[in-house]
C-alpha cells in the first residue's frame, strides 16, 4: 500500500518512537492543582531554555497567544501587529471578541519585520479620546521568512523606550533560531512575553508554551482557566513536548534542507515559480500561472499527496514525516499536472 504523504503543513506529524515511549512513561498528576510532576519539569527545562522566568503549557498556540493578549492588555487597550499576522488574521477574532482589545494593523516589510519607525507613528498619545497602545506583536517566522537577531534586539529596545511591552508570536520559533544558527535563548530574551509551538515543526502532538516573567504567568494562569485550558493529568502531553523541544529541535535543518532541495527541483518548471526569497525555512511558496490550485489539489490526491492548494498558489510544508523520496513524489505529481 502506498503510503500517503502530507504537505499541507508542520502541525501533521506524528509522535516518534521516543516520544511516544516518553508519553507512556510520564509521571502524571493534576495540572490545575499544579501538581503534574511532567508538567511542572517540562514548564522549568522550557523557561530556562528560553531564557525566561516562567513557561506555562496551553494546548494550542491560538490560545498561548490569546492568554498573552488578554494578560497584557485589558478591555479598551490596543496592540499593534502585522495586518498578516496570525495573531490578528487566523485567530478567530478572540482578542476583540473576548477580551475587548483593539488591534492596530501595519503591513509586513518584505521578510516578515514590522518598519519600527512605522510603527513609532501608530502609538497613540495618551488622550482619552484614544485606545491605550500597550504591546508590540511580532512574528518569527513569518510565512517560513526569518528576522535577524539584530532586529529583534533592535525591537526590544525600541518597545523599552516607548513604553510598551513586546510579544513574540514564536509558533515556529524553533525554525528561526535553526535558520540563524544561535540557541533558542538569545531569541527568546529579546521578549517579554513569547509564545512557542511545540506541535508544528518540533513534532509533539498537541501544546504550546507561553513564557514571561512569574507575575505575568500567575496572571496568565488565571486567563488559561477562563479560557477553557485548564487540563488535568497532562503529564503525557509535557513529556511530549520535552521531547519536542531536544530531539525535535535537533532536527529542524533536515526540514529546512529539504525545503531548499524540493525548491530547486521546481525552478525552471512549466506552469509555476518558486517564490524568491521565501525558501528560508520549511516552507516553499508557489504561484501558478493559471487558477489550478484546488484541481491540483484534488490530483495530488489522488497519487496520495496532500497539498493545500488555491487558485494561483501554494504553500508546501516540510517535516519530520517527509523525506527525499516523499519530495520526489511531490515533484512527480506537480510535473505531471502542469506539464503533461
Amino acid at each position: 500500500m502506498i503510503k500517503t504523504v502530507d504537505f499541507r503543513s508542520d502541525t501533521v506529524t506524528h509522535p516518534t518512537a521516543v516520544m511516544r515511549e516518553a508519553m507512556m512513561a510520564a509521571p502524571l498528576g493534576d495540572d490545575v492543582y499544579g501538581d503534574d510532576p511532567a508538567a511542572n519539569d517540562l514548564q522549568e527545562f522550557a523557561a530556562d531554555l528560553l531564557g525566561h522566568e516562567c513557561s506555562l503549557f496551553l494546548p494550542t498556540g491560538t490560545q498561548s497567544n490569546l492568554v498573552a493578549l488578554l494578560t497584557h492588555c485589558q478591555r479598551g487597550d490596543e496592540y499593534i501587529v502585522g495586518a498578516d499576522a496570525h495573531t490578528y488574521k487566523y485567530e478567530g477574532g478572540g482578542a476583540a471578541a473576548l477580551g475587548g482589545i483593539q488591534p492596530q494593523t501595519i503591513a509586513f516589510g518584505h521578510n516578515g519585520e514590522l518598519d519600527l519607525t512605522a510603527v513609532k507613528g501608530l502609538i497613540k498619545e495618551d488622550d482619552f479620546h484614544f485606545a491605550r497602545t500597550r504591546l508590540l506583536c511580532l512574528e518569527n517566522t513569518q510565512h517560513g521568512r526569518v528576522q535577524t537577531l539584530d532586529y529583534m534586539q533592535e525591537a526590544q529596545r525600541f518597545a523599552q523606550s516607548n513604553n510598551l511591552q513586546l510579544h513574540l508570536d514564536g509558533a515556529r520559533m524553533g525554525n528561526a533560531a535553526s535558520s540563524l544558527g544561535v540557541p533558542l535563548k538569545e531569541l527568546g530574551q529579546c521578549f517579554d512575553t513569547v509564545s512557542l509551538c511545540l506541535s508544528k515543526g518540533l513534532g509533539a502532538p498537541i501544546g504550546s508554551l507561553l513564557f514571561g516573567s512569574k507575575a505575568f504567568i500567575d496572571e496568565a494562569r488565571r486567563w488559561r482557566k477562563v479560557t477553557g485550558g485548564g487540563m488535568r493529568q497532562i503529564g503525557m502531553l509535557a513529556a511530549a513536548g520535552k521531547i519536542a523541544l531536544t530531539d525535535g529541535f535537533d532536527r529542524l535543518h533536515e526540514d529546512h534542507d529539504n525545503a531548499t532541495y524540493l525548491a530547486s527541483q521546481l525552478e525552471g518548471m512549466q506552469g509555476v515559480t518558486v517564490k524568491a526569497g521565501w525558501t528560508q525555512t520549511n516552507m516553499v511558496w508557489l504561484e501558478f500561472d493559471e487558477p489550478c490550485g484546488e484541481a491540483l489539489s484534488a490530483a495530488a490526491r489522488k497519487s496520495d499527496v496532500l497539498i493545500s492548494a488555491y487558485a494561483h498558489s501554494c504553500r508546501i510544508v516540510t517535516h519530520l514525516d517527509v523525506d527525499r523520496q516523499a519530495i520526489d513524489r511531490l515533484v512527480s505529481v506537480l510535473a505531471d499536472y502542469l506539464q503533461p
